[in-house]
């Protein structure tokens, strides 16, 4: 069943959105090597929190980070740990945030430094 949103809904909807696009942008700016996806991931709960959301991962189902962290063949929804990224490494990123009652979730993947064609 398809529920239509009203104009305040889609808003908020959108601002959700805007968080979650936004954490992926500022997780872009830090991943680099030596950085763990640790401190990625605290970086982005400080975040989603400063701009009113809630990282919707962070104890759901028991899952103890706000972000999912996946290195290079890690299967997605890897947990961020104390692994330091490294030159050519490729860090799958997953973000969900709450805000107004809407979740947005979103992932991207990042070069770390060059990577090889393969």
């Amino acid at each position: 069943m398809i529920i239509r949103k009203a104009a305040g809904e889609i808003e908020r909807m959108a601002r959700a959105g805007e968080v979650v696009a936004d954490t992926l942008a500022l997780l872009g700016e830090h991943a680099r090597p030596g950085v763990t996806t640790q401190q990625l991931d605290e970086l982005a709960d400080d975040f989603i929190r400063s701009r009113g959301g809630t990282p919707t991962f962070k104890g759901y189902r028991g899952y103890p980070a706000s972000i999912c962290a996946s290195p290079n063949s890690m299967v997605v929804h890897g947990i961020p740990s104390m692994y330091a990224l490294r030159e050519g490494d490729i860090l799958s990123v997953d973000v969900v945030a709450t805000k107004n009652d809407f979740v947005a979730d979103s992932a991207y993947t990042f070069a770390i430094g060059e990577i090889s064609d393969d």
